[in-house]
């Protein structure tokens, strides 16, 4: 217990608020006066880096009145981090703190400092979703804040309504208990306060508050999603994965991972489909395609490498290659090659490469992967424009659907349409990259600031500074941007190659030049198209986009060329799981070290390069 008369400190935490602070400090005031003794309270206002004359309004009231206090910050803490720091330098035993603006009606004041202070509650807390309150919200923060709490009850396993609404009370016995173990020191401080007390089975009152909306009430990309969105999932990870997650149960899971990735094979490709088109096939060719394609996989370790190598980390060429082969599992399972999150992990887990690196790295490859195909196809368009004019007119025909049946049809379509619309998209990418790498310039906190005045703009600038000045360093040297390049047309030779074995295992007699010319054209829009997933039912876009190129170039019927499609993305997707077997096996990750940066197996060789 504190030596200090003083019970009950309140703290206001203020940021830019000279036009409402001496109201709110004085109506404070009276209503504490109302129910407390003389001396038994104080009233700190938590001034946090202030632009404006909040400071000089807060001296003024503290000198005019020796129940109110003045608690400066030089820099901008974060409203968690402001009152982390005001309450540990309060001087009373119950700890209260209410959004300045007094949107909660101050007739609830006492109920919220009497629970805790008589010792009947070690929280308490204001709700405006509970039965009984008038707590009129406009929708478009209404609906947000419902679907946060929702969110943080269903992740997080709390029973609490409400977990944002400022109005809230802590013993300081709860307050010394939980702080150290709170990491948001932003928005979501208040809620992680609360989660944490109910899992330390605290004594935890919520109960209904008259509430009248003032002040901002829009939506706010930075804050709603990247900053409390994150630290949901933070929660989650600490409270439901990470007790559970060590390295068996992440060899379990990444055997799962791959079974799921070789059953999902077959969600787009009907089995009986499968076994016809591979009976008609010469299965020795089938498996010198096979053969062929591993090939490709220690270039694209060595690709990566080069990538990394940019970035300041230096790995070997084997275990990068492991670390593809698992993440490209991921991406069977996983739509839109999400599944490449599991790469900064495991890069992460054992060889200490940073999340923001990781993620650059991987947006860097993606970016050549996308480029190198689309430039790829545009050069086989151009091809046959220049030496059969009539084609163009053919394929557009066949682009629209016509000839095709409707499920064929609708597949086919959709391919166009995604990847015209990914090429396009790769090719600017590719000149934004190197564009802002010759510029050297970074707008990236210019824009956070712009879409956002909040707290959580620094942490969220920060984070995507560093992802962005990853990708400029590879963009701005050009030896290392062209050997990428190369590795990258190399990687998807081999990938051709791999079909065209196909083609011929399909006993095809055609000239090898429109072989080569359709080959990179088809496998070249089919991964483009892959990018989003494609319609259920017996044949996907992939499968949809090369048999259509296939039938409308070559003297070959869609039937056939739907059976080579099949074969050539099995025979690759096997080798993938295969290889993401044996590499899960191998790495055996545990994705909590990957989290948690705890790891103790990163190699000596993993350092940072020096500059």
């Amino acid at each position: 217990m504190s030596d200090s008369p003083v019970e009950v400190s309140v703290v206001l935490p203020a940021y830019n608020e000279a036009d409402t602070i001496e109201t709110t400090v004085r109506t404070t005031l009276d209503t504490l006066a109302a129910f407390l003794p003389a001396g038994s309270f104080e009233v700190v206002v938590a001034e946090d880096g202030c632009e404006d004359e909040t400071p000089e309004i807060a001296d003024r009231l503290a000198a005019e009145d020796d129940r109110v206090r003045h608690f400066h910050s030089d820099e901008r803490l974060g409203r968690g981090g402001a009152l982390n720091a005001a309450f540990r330098d309060a001087r009373g035993d119950t700890l209260v703190y209410f959004d300045t603006d007094l949107a909660t009606d101050m007739t609830h004041l006492e109920e919220l400092v009497e629970s805790v202070r008589s010792g009947e509650y070690d929280l308490a807390t204001g709700s405006r979703w509970m039965p009984g309150n008038a707590a009129d919200r406009p929708a478009k923060r209404g609906v947000p804040s419902k679907g946060f709490n929702f969110a943080v009850r269903t992740l997080l396993g709390s029973d609490l309504r409400d977990h944002q609404c400022g109005f809230k009370a802590f013993s300081r016995e709860a307050f010394d208990e939980l702080v150290d173990d709170v990491e948001d020191e932003h928005w979501f401080w208040d809620t992680e306060m609360l989660v944490r007390a109910q899992r330390e089975d605290l004594r935890v009152k919520e109960f209904a508050v008259d509430w009248t909306p003032k002040g901002d009430s829009k939506v706010d990309l930075v804050r709603d999603v990247f900053g409390m969105g994150s630290q949901i999932l933070r929660c989650f990870w600490e409270f439901s994965v990470s007790p559970y997650a060590n390295r068996r149960t992440g060899m379990v899971v990444g055997s799962l991972l791959s079974v799921v990735a070789f059953a999902l094979m077959f969600v787009y490709i009907d089995v009986d489909a499968f076994v016809d088109a591979v009976s008609n096939a010469d299965p020795a060719l089938v498996a010198a395609g096979a053969a062929v394609y591993v090939l490709s996989w220690p270039l694209r370790g060595l690709r990566y490498r080069d990538i990394l190598a940019e970035l300041g980390y230096r790995e070997g060429v084997g275990f990068l290659t492991g670390a593809v082969f698992i993440s490209q599992t991921g991406n069977l399972v996983i739509p839109a090659r999400a599944g490449d999150a599991i790469r900064a992990y495991v890069v992460k887990a054992r060889r200490g490469v940073p999340y923001t690196t990781g993620f650059a790295s991987l947006a860097v490859e993606r970016v050549f992967d996308l480029l190198t195909i689309t430039v790829l196809a545009g050069s086989v368009l151009v091809a046959l424009s220049a030496f059969s004019p009539s084609t163009l007119s053919d394929l557009a025909a066949t682009a629209s659907g016509q000839g095709l049946g409707g499920q064929e049809s609708a597949a086919v379509q959709q391919a166009v349409v995604v990847a015209s619309g990914v090429g396009a998209l790769a090719i600017a990418a590719v000149l934004a990259i190197v564009w802002s790498a010759r510029s050297d310039s970074n707008y990236v906190r210019s824009v956070v600031n712009w879409a956002s005045d909040d707290s959580y703009t620094e942490y969220v600038a920060s984070v995507f500074e560093r992802f962005v000045s990853d990708v400029q360093r590879v963009a701005a040297d050009g030896p290392a941007f062209a050997r990428v390049g190369a590795s990258s047309v190399l990687i998807w030779t081999i990938d051709v190659a791999t079909a065209l074995l196909v083609f011929l295992a399909f006993g095809l007699d055609l000239a090898l030049v429109s072989l080569l010319a359709v080959g990179f054209f088809a496998v070249s829009v089919g991964n483009l198209s892959k990018v989003i997933p494609g319609p259920p039912g017996g044949i996907g876009i992939y499968e949809a986009a090369f048999a259509a190129i296939v039938s409308t170039l070559l003297p070959v019927s869609f039937g056939t060329a739907v059976g080579i499609a099949i074969v050539d993305h099995i025979v690759k997707n096997l080798v993938t799981v295969a290889g993401g077997a044996v590499s899960m096996t191998s790495l055996n990750v545990s994705l909590t070290e990957a989290v948690d940066g705890s790891d103790t197996d990163i190699s000596a060789d993993a350092a940072p390069v020096e500059d």
